[in-house]
């Protein structure tokens, strides 16, 4: 059923043949409520991050080389920066050509020594092709 001819104007109509959009208010509530829990998510993740960290117990340690000694016997040489009061212990590792370990040991550096440089000698279990400190923890 048509109510009027479409003439020469649009068929749907034009703007000012409909009313004008009722104003929505409450906007401003969802936006504050959205950017707090944006922030509660965020500070979250950041605690999340930092304790995996163990809340600053790591002990920072660099090699300065490595030598592979025999298809059995890797060597490593590295050095642990630690306060001269705590104890560190070490773990290195003795990975072959595939990256899959094949030898691994924990070095404790006792309390007393600051920062200090070690020679450490570990078996594996086969050709290793680098050496490498997987982590330095302070105890």
């Amino acid at each position: 059923m048509v109510t009027r001819d479409a003439g020469d104007g649009p068929v749907l109509g034009t703007p000012d043949d409909f009313p004008d959009r009722p104003r929505k208010g409450g906007r401003l509530v969802v936006h504050v409520v959205i950017g707090v829990l944006v922030a509660i998510i965020a500070g979250g993740w950041g605690y999340v991050m930092w304790s995996m960290t163990s809340g600053g117990s790591e002990a920072p340690s660099q090699v300065v080389a490595f030598e592979i000694i025999s298809p059995t016997r890797a060597e490593i040489t590295f050095e642990v920066y630690k306060p001269d009061d705590r104890v560190a212990v070490c773990r290195i590792r003795a990975l072959d050509v595939d990256h899959a370990e094949v030898g691994s040991k924990e070095v404790r550096i006792p309390a007393g020594e600051g920062s200090k440089q070690l020679k450490e000698s570990l078996d594996t279990s086969g050709q290793a092709t680098s050496v490498h400190i997987q982590y330095c923890n302070l105890v």
